[in-house]
């Protein structure tokens, strides 16, 4: 039986017509085929992602940004940083007029609770404060770096770009964290050490974090300051081959409060930049100073008159006298020297008379 069609107004049913059908929809062209067969094998061939069986519960998030005025070095320290913990987020560069305190609205605002913020002063010097914001506690440190080859105290820091190491780590995958033994022995490494801890560790089950561990972070204790290095866990025989960056921490104070707050405590082997640099003009200085000194004292000598000695008889004792040469007198007056120069200018002078008379001879 017909499909039968009714019409609005309640009139006689028509019967309705057939839907054409498409002759491309019933036979699919061999373009069709073959793009079918290529999706079948490329979902074959793909090997599915990890699949999360946890759920993440630890919610660190890291702000990690600086105040104005940074060199390409940190600006490039920072990108590293960032590409290394998956778990942090950036910002815009903060005024360095602005007060320290208002990185707490701004991690509030991002929804960060813990804080890594570059400071730049005098376009040269570098200090890195580590917070636990909005409660504190807090640290300041000095980022240098100490070249032996140089042997003077560079305030540098290695980049990955600079290292040109050759570890190499997957994006986004979780990192060990190693510590030396001296941040167990005293209580201030240990609250830096707890700091380090919820900062660089990636939590686990993070969305853009990767589930394998490839590298490690290890924090050493060396001359009083704390030496950052990044590792590549190699599979074969878990050899470590660096991948960077690298840098040295120098411990200024720790505070209570997030960026400010009672200074629970400050590192009495910390040495400023300024004073550092104070130090080595004094001792160009002092090296001039003493140069300037010792040509004084020369003066001075030749200044002063000479002392005579009294003549002492037994110096003359093995002296022998020299023999007289004989005085020949020279009765014969000797002849004169020959001037080659006022002969030439004589005969010059000779043969340009001649040309002259010669001309006046022709002309006439």
């Amino acid at each position: 039986m017909a499909a039968i069609k009714r019409k609005r107004r309640g009139g006689l049913a028509v019967q309705a017509k057939k839907p054409k059908r498409n002759e491309k929809d019933a036979t699919p062209t061999a373009k069709r085929r073959d793009m079918a067969e290529e999706a079948e094998e490329e979902e074959r061939d793909r090997i599915p992602g990890p699949v999360c069986k946890g759920k993440w519960k630890n919610k660190e998030r890291i702000l990690i940004f600086s105040s104005r005025g940074i060199n390409f070095r940190t600006r490039h320290l920072m990108q590293d940083l960032r590409m290394l913990m998956p778990h942090s987020k950036a910002d815009t560069k903060m005024d360095r007029k602005d007060k320290l305190f208002v990185i707490n609205e701004v991690c509030e605002m991002k929804n960060c609770n813990k804080c890594i913020y570059f400071e730049a002063k005098k376009k040269q010097d570098l200090y890195m404060w580590l917070s636990n914001s909005p409660h504190g506690p807090s640290a300041k440190f000095l980022v240098q770096n100490i070249i032996i080859i140089f042997v003077v105290i560079l305030f540098l820091v290695h980049t990955l770009a600079e290292l040109k190491m050759t570890g190499n780590c997957l994006r986004g995958s979780r990192p060990l964290l190693s510590f030396d033994p001296a941040f167990d022995e005293l209580p201030h490494y240990a609250l830096l050490k707890e700091l380090l801890i919820q900062i660089f560790s990636t939590p686990r089950y993070h969305p853009k974090s990767q589930p394998f561990v490839d590298h490690v972070f290890t924090f050493a204790i060396l001359d009083n300051r704390i030496w950052f290095r990044n590792f590549q866990i190699i599979e074969e025989d878990a050899a470590l081959v660096e991948i960077g960056p690298r840098f040295v921490l120098n411990l200024i104070k720790i505070f209570q409060g997030s960026f400010g707050g009672p200074t629970l405590y400050e590192n009495p082997h910390y040495q400023s930049p300024n004073m550092h640099r104070r130090i080595i003009r004094s001792i160009t200085a002092a090296k001039y100073k003493e140069k300037q000194q010792v040509k004084d004292v020369q003066k001075l000598r030749k200044k002063e008159p000479k002392t005579i000695l009294p003549h002492d008889p037994t110096a003359d004792v093995f002296v022998t006298p020299a023999e007289e040469k004989p005085i020949e007198i020279q009765w014969v007056k000797p002849e004169p020297k020959v001037d080659l120069k006022a002969r030439k200018k004589r005969i010059y002078k000779r043969q340009r008379k001649m040309k002259q008379k010669m001309n006046s001879g022709n002309t006439k």
